[in-house]
């Protein structure tokens, strides 16, 4: 009977390369939206970050050859886009996503200065709904503001003679592209209302790119739209295209087209209004009907997907995590509780106070004899002193003087006499020698 084949083993390093091969072999590139979080930017040059959204995350990693031209460097809570290469990372088995190229998400530096001036004109009021103005039902007089050589004004003015024949149109030719463009633009809404009484003004512009429209994302232009004395209906490129323009207007139409619709009133409507009405109620019933249909369906999806089985699954695969992670905790809290242990054994043995009283000890075992020596070389040093101060006090002892043979001789007055011319002929005198005092009277003096 043949014994089953052995399983083959991996090392880690070996399971994470073929992993890793796995992953970057069936995702070549991908482009991915989230936000960023742990952004950091070590001295290498290298970013790395976490890209997040409501459910997920991701760790990234952006390398300095593919980071230098990405302005500005993004931070913590920036929305973006990049487009890179999943991998696994070795060190950690953790998977990461090695970015290649970033920017804000959905957003190019034109449309990041679209949002950021969009911001500061809505702060300002300039877009609120409550100073939109409202349209003229029957306008006798249009503005129209747009490119006299393209097809805008064809289609606005076919437009109009086809809904609205009784309307007369003012034509103000612009540039509709380029840095001329904005200060022309906006130079035109203050005028064409002060030199023709119109009743509502069209500014229109066929479709382009988005550099083609950026005139009508200038700020002077959406300034002048709300200063504009009557009504402005934009009708700026397709219907997925969106300008400042649109928000600074009074109302915004998808095209140049729709835009000349919104302000004439079609004149086959009025008679066929009442069929219109009729229809659009029955469309109405049918689409209550339908959005019905669809949202119990949906609601039956939704209630598959969330089985309980699913859900418990769910939530035994969270508990081993919090179980795993709660069981580290403690191995963690327990090793640092031990070192802790340690250390303050460690110290209390360093602090023993009969560890101390020893080493006093042996100190002052070693400091007796330095002791007595420096003790009886500081007496023979007095003594040596006292001897000399003995010698010097008996040298100068005045007895000692006159032990040998000597006198100290005095006046009547008791004033030690030191010259012969200190008294006179039959003068008192008086002699102290070593034993005893003698009294005499001068006979004779002389000087030497």
């Amino acid at each position: 009977m043949n014994e089953a084949a052995s399983p083959t083993v991996y090392a880690v390093s070996e399971l994470i390369e073929i992993l890793r091969g796995l992953l970057e072999d069936s995702l070549p590139a991908v482009w991915v939206e989230g936000e960023i979080s742990n952004f950091s930017r070590p001295a290498s040059g290298h970013w790395y970050f976490t890209l997040k959204d409501e459910r997920a995350q991701l760790r990234c990693a952006m390398f300095r050859g593919h980071n230098y031209l990405v302005r500005p460097v993004p931070k913590d809570g920036d929305r973006v886009r990049l487009r890179g290469r999943v991998s696994v990372y070795p060190a950690r088995g953790e998977l990461q996503l090695v970015a290649e190229f970033l920017e804000p998400a959905g957003l190019g530096a034109l449309l990041a200065a679209f949002e950021r001036l969009k911001k500061k004109l809505e702060a300002e009021g300039l877009f609120d709904p409550r100073a939109k103005r409202p349209l003229p039902e029957l306008p006798r007089r249009i503005g129209l503001i747009t490119s006299a050589s393209g097809a805008a004004i064809h289609d606005v003015l076919t437009a109009l003679a086809r809904r609205w024949p009784l309307a007369q149109v003012e034509v103000w030719p612009v540039p509709v592209q380029g840095e001329a463009a904005p200060p022309v633009i906006a130079r035109a809404l203050a005028e064409l209302p002060r030199r023709a009484p119109v009743e509502v003004v069209l500014l229109v512009r066929g479709g382009g790119s988005l550099e083609d429209l950026w005139a009508f994302n200038d700020e002077r232009v959406a300034r002048a739209i709300r200063a504009c004395a009557v009504p402005v209906v934009s009708g700026i490129g397709h219907e997925i295209d969106v300008t400042i323009a649109d928000f600074a207007a009074d109302l915004r139409a998808a095209t140049p087209t729709a835009a000349a619709e919104l302000v004439s009133p079609d004149i086959s409507e009025f008679r066929t209004r009442i069929v219109q009405l009729r229809e659009r109620l029955q469309t109405a019933v049918n689409d209550r009907l339908r959005h019905a249909r669809d949202h119990a369906a949906q609601l039956v999806r939704r209630l598959r997907r969330s089985h309980p089985r699913r859900r418990l699954q769910e939530r035994a695969q969270r508990l081993d995590e919090l179980e795993t992670r709660l069981y580290q905790a403690q191995q963690r809290h327990r090793a640092l509780r031990y070192e802790r242990l340690r250390a303050a054994q460690n110290a209390l043995r360093r602090a023993d106070p009969r560890l101390r009283l020893a080493a006093e000890r042996r100190h002052l075992e070693n400091l007796a004899p330095l002791l007595r020596l420096r003790v009886t070389a500081l007496l023979e040093r007095r003594r040596a002193r006292w001897r000399r101060a003995l010698a010097l006090l008996d040298s100068l002892n005045p007895q000692a003087v006159l032990a040998r043979g000597y006198a100290i001789v005095r006046d009547e007055q008791g004033t030690v006499l030191r010259a012969a011319d200190q008294t006179g002929v039959g003068r008192t005198i008086e002699a102290q020698l070593a034993r005893g005092r003698l009294r005499a009277t001068v006979r004779e003096t002389r000087d030497s």
